[in-house]
């Protein structure tokens, strides 16, 4: 039960990968934005945050929820700029994340309401068509049959014999993890920009019968498989800005892009600026947030903020 409960919160961070005012906050190191022309962004993870009013420098982050071991990799200064940062902030609280008691009330908010199963939203042929996939996956759908299908939507390529986390040996890993990991060995403090209760809220906002349409489709026309692997390779290629366009090309959630990406970055800049007013901070958030006009990047400079790209070329430099 422990590995399910751990897949599911990983699926949790993958998935959440709200349209409203832009919060100004001076306390929080805030200044009015400004409408910057965007450029695109070079190809790179590990960002310097820096800003004028601030002394101390942060560093951003753009992590892949899920990657094979193999393809598992730090760039050059990642190490440096950890072990110089005080605190180390995700998408959430990875303490809470990591708390038994947490992960057990989470994995209850996985579960449709109003008893609502797959079977429900599935034809007959659909149902059987689903059942046999993550049949084939090592997870009997019984155990599955209230989960909300966003999260299946997530677990449609994942092989649970695969799944590895906390430093296991598994053939998939989570950077979350692995950062929290190397927080805990470096006594770093850890929080979040947000709470699992919001993210959590987020997938309620999404009608069931349209998260299980996206279900099929994944399943049906492989699609899932071929967008990972095209992912994961821009990833490889610290291409962010080709990741995001592979983003916004996925069909069926349209609708609800700016409740996931577009408000979430829109709420976490004056949260970044609180976090690295307390100190020197090393923020981990998906990849899929820094790019685009509406990414954390662009947002951040639209603020104030200087971000410079750290590089294999400049790192011993700008670390």
């Amino acid at each position: 039960m422990n590995k399910y409960i751990l897949l599911v919160s990983s699926l949790f961070l993958l998935l959440t990968s709200c349209k409203s005012k832009k919060l100004i906050n001076e306390d929080l190191g805030m200044t009015e934005t400004k409408d910057l022309e965007y450029k695109p962004l070079e190809k790179a993870l590990l960002w310097k945050i820096e800003k004028k009013g601030i002394e101390s420098t942060s560093y951003l982050f753009g992590t892949i929820h899920m990657i094979d071991r193999e393809d598992f990799f730090l760039p050059p200064g990642t190490e440096t700029a950890i072990k110089s940062s005080e605190q180390m902030v995700f998408e959430i609280d990875m303490d809470e994340m990591s708390n038994m008691g947490a992960q057990l009330g989470m994995l209850s908010k996985a579960f449709m309401k109003g008893g609502t199963t797959l079977q429900d939203l599935l034809t007959p042929e659909e149902y059987t068509m689903v059942n046999d996939h993550f049949q084939s996956k090592g997870m009997p759908l019984f155990m599955l049959e209230r989960i909300k299908p966003m999260f299946l939507s997530a677990m449609v390529d994942v092989d649970i014999s695969d799944f590895s986390m906390n430093g296991n040996n598994g053939a998939i890993v989570s950077y979350e993890m692995e950062f929290y990991d190397k927080a805990k060995k470096n006594n770093i403090e850890v929080e979040g920009l947000e709470t699992m209760e919001y993210q959590m809220g987020i997938f309620d906002a999404i009608p069931y019968d349209v998260q299980a349409d996206m279900l099929v489709e994944s399943i049906s026309s492989g699609t899932s498989e071929e967008l990972m692997d095209e992912l994961v390779q821009s990833y490889l290629d610290q291409d962010i800005e080709a990741l995001v366009e592979s983003i916004d090309a996925e069909e069926g959630l349209d609708e609800y892009s700016d409740m996931l990406l577009k408000d979430r970055n829109t709420n976490w800049i004056p949260e970044i600026g609180k976090q690295m007013l307390e100190g020197p901070t090393f923020f981990a958030v998906g990849a899929g947030h820094l790019a685009g006009e509406d990414g954390v990047i662009h947002l951040l400079r639209e603020n104030g903020y200087t971000l410079t790209p750290i590089t294999a070329e400049n790192a011993v430099k700008q670390i």
